[in-house]
């Protein structure tokens, strides 16, 4: 029966017209394309973490719990004490970004944790030019627990050093920056989230 082949023919082209879009998105996902349009510079974090209550030490031995955090707009970078020329980078790029808010930069704070206690004396050294930069210290373990909840497809900070990341002022881990990201992409993106943002 000549009708029943169409029909299947027919049937077949609209499933095609259902499940092509959905192959194709998944194709250019997997291949790591994006939209023009994207809004973001930083890659996004889906879904959002809510990053669990720490309580660590402060270089000048208070202890700081990261719930204290959750007022405020965070970009948090993870790196040794000696803070070489990648980690003075990243610390120089979050000033830098935070300064550019103008009005806005009191609802941002930075925050530098530190991997290791080996050389705190030189880290106090290169920090004065970052007087306004929350230092966190702690035992290893609770350290290397912090880090798991930053842990992307690359690893965790304590594998990928180099990389910043941005939380909300409820905690939530959002976005992250790989070292070589440019400033000037962060700056919009914070712009654009204090802009749209009713807390923080």
């Amino acid at each position: 029966m000549p009708g029943v082949g169409s029909s299947r023919v027919k049937l077949l082209l609209i499933a095609m017209l259902f499940f092509l879009p959905v192959v194709a998105a998944l194709v250019l996902f997997q291949t790591g394309w994006r939209p023009r349009g994207q809004v973001n510079h930083g890659e996004l974090v889906l879904p959002i973490r809510l990053i669990t209550d720490r309580t660590f030490r402060t270089l000048d031995g208070q202890q700081l719990s990261v719930r204290l955090w959750h007022k405020k707009w965070t970009m948090l970078y993870f790196g040794p004490a000696d803070c070489g020329s990648v980690c003075q980078q990243q610390l120089y790029k979050m000033r830098q970004v935070h300064i550019a808010q103008g009005a806005e930069s009191e609802r941002i704070q930075r925050v530098f944790v530190v991997t290791d206690t080996g050389k705190l004396d030189q880290l106090r050294s290169t920090l004065k030019d970052y007087a306004d930069m929350q230092v966190l210290t702690g035992p290893a373990d609770a350290i290397r627990q912090m880090a798991e909840q930053f842990r992307l497809p690359e690893g965790s900070p304590m594998q990928t050093l180099g990389r910043i990341y941005l939380l909300d002022p409820l905690g939530n881990f959002m976005l992250s920056y790989p070292a070589h990201a440019d400033p000037d992409g962060m700056r919009k993106d914070l712009v654009r989230l204090l802009k749209v943002s009713h807390i923080g």
